[in-house]
């Protein structure tokens, strides 16, 4: 029998809804979580950990809590921590003396480790045919994935990995040519489209920040999911041109948790993937939901995501207001540093997009309205670009691409502005594909 915890009722317990992987008599989607702070030195065989007083990334134990089995668990964790806080609601009803502590493996507790360098393997004109195939499949496996969901079948591991997988690898050879084939697209869905977008810029972020390829992939399963939780959220509300009411807004809300439960009935367990769904809409100063976590205490693929999520929004049209331009959108997402976003993950996402992301309408010092097609990492302000105007805003038929770091001196070409869709002067509406 496991010792009980001691309960001093003098002491304000903090009560925090948490979502765990429970048994089956407790539901995830109702599980209250007591939080009490412990020295380690006064903890006992039996207690639950549910958080540390560092962030789980920084330590070998697993992102979903520590059950102290055996005096090891313990030991373990004096190595790491001087506090931690146990779930007073949950014990360990079935401690194993010999069993050691559980920790991640090796591989997974250092999957956060900067340590490969990527670089364009293929020029971008090589590649833009396998992105334009990745992400024809990318679609194709998320309507799948949708149908299955709404239909109340089991959500498919195999239909997510058959969709991330041929999208990372199209990142990881040529980040622009994804983002160039993307803004060519019609975008008719925006469920559709802001999943594979965020799955594509989960997948350029963390190919950015030097992840393990594996992990990658499942920052970009995480994104393609978060918001698979909508599908039982009624579509009407979701594409609501007017304000929603509070109650409304709270069921709006409630796709988290909805996204929670499809993923807990699914074989999907990997934890980053999780992570996302769970706690994307969390904000660094502890204004988001369903949780309201602060900082390091949000899983580092959820703020990663909530980033990703809030800049493919600001691009895209919506019912109730039209898109702004992604050099707009990465200013107000750097407004939010250290409210929303963690200040240096802003700063990263930036150098990862550069100042004008790749699918960006500008207008050039010359008067040509242009599309940013690639990046020049070495000088952010200078990308290359493919020219749709002339100077006197009447369009080409011919479209000439030119590199601005071929254009500087005396005579240079600049940016002047970047420009929201419906900003641009000239009619673009066929240069789109399908």
């Amino acid at each position: 029998m496991a010792p009980a915890i001691p309960v001093d009722p003098m002491t304000s317990a903090v009560i925090l809804n948490h979502v765990y992987r429970q048994p089956s008599t407790v539901h995830p989607m109702t599980y209250e979580l007591e939080e009490r702070r412990m020295d380690v030195a006064d903890l006992q065989v039996g207690m639950y950990v549910c958080r540390l007083d560092r962030p789980w990334e920084e330590t070998p134990f697993p992102l979903q809590g520590v059950e102290l089995t055996c005096m090891d668990n313990i030991e373990a964790l004096r190595t790491y921590c001087e506090h931690v806080y146990v779930d007073a609601r949950r014990l360990v009803t079935d401690p194993q003396p010999q069993a050691s502590v559980i920790i991640r493996s090796q591989v997974s507790s250092q999957r956060f480790n900067a340590a490969t360098r990527y670089a364009s393997a293929v020029p971008i004109e090589n590649e833009v045919p396998q992105a334009q195939e990745a992400l024809d499949n990318a679609i194709a496996m998320l309507d799948r994935i949708f149908e299955d969901v709404t239909s109340g079948r089991e959500l498919s591991a195999e239909h997510v990995e058959s969709a991330v997988r041929p999208l990372v690898a199209s990142v990881l050879r040529n980040a622009d040519a994804f983002f160039w084939v993307e803004g060519l697209r019609d975008h008719d869905s925006y469920s559709y489209s802001h999943a594979v977008n965020c799955s594509a810029l989960a997948a350029a972020f963390g190919r950015h920040m030097g992840f393990a390829e594996e992990t990658i992939i499942s920052l970009a399963a995480g994104g393609l999911l978060m918001d698979v939780g909508k599908a039982r959220v009624p579509r009407e509300l979701l594409e609501r041109p007017g304000p929603l009411s509070a109650q409304e807004m709270e069921q709006v809300r409630s796709h988290v948790l909805e996204g929670v439960d499809i993923l807990a009935n699914s074989r999907i367990v990997e934890p980053d993937v999780l992570d996302i769904v769970r706690h994307h809409h969390e904000h660094y100063d502890g204004s988001g939901y369903p949780e309201r976590l602060m900082g390091s205490y949000i899983p580092l693929p959820g703020r990663m995501l909530g980033i990703v999520d809030a800049y493919d929004a600001m691009v895209s049209p919506r019912p109730y207001r039209g898109a702004i331009s992604r050099h707009t959108a990465l200013r107000h997402i750097y407004a939010e540093r250290d409210r929303l976003f963690q200040a240096e993950l802003v700063e990263q996402f930036q150098v990862c997009m550069g100042v004008y992301p790749t699918g960006s309408l500008v207008e050039l010092s010359t008067g040509e309205i242009a599309i940013v097609m690639a990046q020049n990492q070495a000088r952010r302000l200078r990308p290359r670009v493919v020219l749709l105007s002339t100077p006197q805003k009447q369009r080409v038929n011919d479209f000439q691409v030119i590199d601005l770091m071929n254009h500087e001196g005396p005579a240079a070409i600049n940016i002047v502005r970047s420009l929201a869709p419906g900003e641009c002067p000239i009619d673009t509406s066929d240069l789109f594909v399908a």
